[in-house]
């Protein structure tokens, strides 16, 4: 894991000029924006057309050999790259098969050098999760690439002089250009809570989506998909059985790939299903497994630390629970959302800081379960869906009308009974669209007319919003979670995980996302992943024997931050006398006074609905804006 940052000429003009010191002080500036991405060392370099810089986690090999920008032995070549390169070794054996002198034990020369073999062709051979850019000082060509899965970040920069690029948003800014908020991006935030690539809060600041590259050739830029997920379901006589052993053989090889590392290693263990898979296979490839969980002093109904310790036991692991309280949570969250490089909405991203300050003080690299709700179906909204499939089934008419009585019943998250009631009522909603909308409507927190009611400029959201995410539904329910794949997973589960462990210096591989795994499963029929009685149900057969029978038969149950008792204690004076103040919203003109206004009297009426996960997403942008704008 590393900070990367580079810009690039894009006109002959632009290169060699006067402003190329100004340019290098920009890029170290950069790169210090990155010091938490990359503690250990830092550099920047600068060549006829390009200056590069990178921050170094340094996960393999810890000598100075290895630190970036990394050349080649003739200086033609150079590379900053973050991320791991699980099959390097193999890459490795076949470069010293060709007669090609490594000098380091490093990812890092191996990828260099594969690509001085392989070309771009290389991108498909690479098992890992990566955002790199290797600059050709000779032939003026830049390659740009990020992983298949979009489990490293990669944000540009483009003007008429020069294309900028880096790991974070903040590290862009350190160019000063001018800064905008796009307007279509602040909507999209507001309905969703995070912002979906390519596009990010800031206008011409883009998200290169994964699976994708950029090459800059003789000054020209092209940008395209190097590697589409698909769901290709050719085969319905597959044998369930042999099926999940080669899902549980596909997975141990891709945990036994995700251990090798020149640090301390060790497993997050939630007590959840996809976690304890994690661990128990990682506990097979080590004598001394280190695992780390979370437990919640104060909410008890959300504490998993009982299975987690179950698992544990069962493994052999040496477990570590770390005891959070409500105080603590709210104690950073100033800590977690300074570090934001922009607006970003999902409450759970303290806990997931939380785990991976208190991890870091053990290991430098953790594994995790991430990827596999989108993977094998594992969501409430995935049950949902496939009930609505029969809109036409005795329940689903009955519920769909039946709406306008749980319109009208009491709906919030702060409580059972009022939750149910919001659930109810967001599924016999969804019952009146098409599969299309549906998905829109439930992978949303607002609809996008009461997104608009917020903004003082709201705008018309354009097509390819949608059609660039959502996939042409079909009989076939793999749709919706190659949906997931281009939407949820990246721009929101993996942009957390990213951000909160590296705002920690701590790496996180997610076995769950290796190619050939998900691409297997992508091969399936959906009914070996979800039926009306079971989710993710192939992986539950796959390993039924390896773990206590506990894990299997609880409910799936997720964490709710308290922010309803921080709205109501801790940040009510932020919420009424400053970031949501009518007067500081008329002065910034970006939010509409009075919609907010009536959104906060909501929150502190009897009954709230959504409202404080809208107001939490208001509050983050203004802690954001007040970091990088001035009013």
């Amino acid at each position: 894991m590393c900070g990367i940052v580079g810009t690039i000429a894009l006109t002959p003009e632009y290169s060699r000029l006067p402003q190329e010191k100004k340019l290098i002080d920009s890029t170290w500036k950069a790169v210090r924006t990155l010091s938490e991405r990359g503690p250990d060392f830092s550099e920047v370099k600068n060549f006829d057309n390009a200056v590069l810089g990178h921050s170094r986690l340094a996960i393999i090999d810890k000598t100075s050999a290895a630190n970036q920008p990394f050349t080649d032995p003739s200086g033609r070549y150079c590379i900053v790259f973050n991320g791991e390169i699980y099959n390097f070794k193999e890459l490795r054996s076949s470069l010293q098969n060709k007669e090609v002198v490594l000098s380091t034990e490093s990812d890092t020369e191996v990828l260099l050098l594969a690509y001085l073999q392989y070309g771009k062709a290389v991108l498909n051979q690479l098992n890992g999760f990566f955002a790199f850019a290797i600059h050709d000082n000779f032939a003026n060509h830049t390659l740009i690439a990020r992983d298949r899965f979009g489990i490293k970040p990669l944000v540009y920069y483009q003007n008429e002089s020069q294309l900028m690029f880096a790991s974070e948003l903040k590290a862009l800014m350190a160019y000063n250009f001018k800064r905008e908020i796009d307007e279509e991006s602040l909507q999209k935030y507001l309905q969703l809570n995070y912002i979906p690539a390519p596009h990010t809060i800031l206008k011409y600041c883009f998200k290169l989506k994964p699976g994708h590259c950029i090459e800059i050739n003789n000054f020209e830029v092209s940008i395209r998909q190097y590697y589409k997920l698909g769901s290709n379901n050719s085969s319905n006589s597959i044998d369930y059985v042999k099926a999940s052993l080669q899902v549980k053989s596909l997975l141990h090889r891709s945990v036994s790939r995700r251990m090798v590392s020149d640090v301390s290693l060790g497993a997050f263990l939630s007590g959840g299903i996809d976690s304890s898979i994690i661990a128990a296979l990682a506990s097979k490839e080590t004598t001394n497994l280190n695992t780390f969980s979370i437990g919640f002093k104060d909410e008890p109904f959300f504490d998993e630390t009982k299975y987690a310790n179950l698992v544990a036991k069962k493994i052999g692991s040496e477990h570590t629970v770390f005891s959070i309280t409500n105080q603590m949570l709210f104690d950073h969250f100033e800590e977690m959302s300074a570090y934001l490089d922009e607006p970003f909405a999902d409450s759970s991203a303290i806990n997931v800081y939380l785990l991976s300050k208190f991890t870091k003080e053990h290991v430098t690299v953790s594994l995790s379960g991430d990827g596999a709700d989108e993977l094998f179906a594992g969501y409430n909204k995935h049950s949902a869906t496939l009930r609505s499939i029969h809109p036409y089934s005795l329940s689903n008419l009955l519920l769909k009308h039946s709406l306008p009585i749980w319109k009208n019943l009491p709906q919030t998250r702060n409580s059972r009974i009022g939750n149910l009631f919001r659930q109810v009522n967001r599924y016999a909603e969804g019952l009146q669209l098409t599969p299309s909308e549906r998905y829109w409507e439930w992978t949303s927190i607002l609809k996008e007319d009461q997104a608009k009611q917020l903004l003082c400029s709201p705008t018309q959201v354009l097509p390819e919003w949608t059609e660039s995410i959502v996939q042409i539904p079909n009989s076939d329910f793999n749709w919706q979670l190659l949906s997931d794949f281009a939407l949820v997973l990246p721009d929101d589960m993996l942009k957390k995980v990213d951000s909160m462990s590296m705002a920690n210096s701590l790496e996180v591989r997610t076995p769950f996302l290796d190619h050939e795994l998900v691409e297997y499963v992508f091969s399936l029929p959906s009914e070996f992943k979800i039926d009306r009685k079971s989710r993710k149900k192939i992986l539950k057969e796959a390993f039924k024997s390896e773990l206590p029978p506990e894990i299997f038969t609880r409910r799936k149950q997720g964490f709710e931050v308290p922010l309803l008792k921080w709205f109501n204690t801790s940040l009510k004076k932020e919420i009424t006398e400053n970031l949501l103040h009518e007067d500081y919203l008329q002065e910034q003109r970006i939010f509409n006074p009075t919609s907010v206004q009536n959104l906060v009297n909501k929150l502190y009426s009897k009954n709230p609905g959504d409202s404080p996960a809208t107001i939490w997403a208001l509050i983050i942008f203004q802690k954001w804006y007040r970091n990088y704008f001035t009013v």
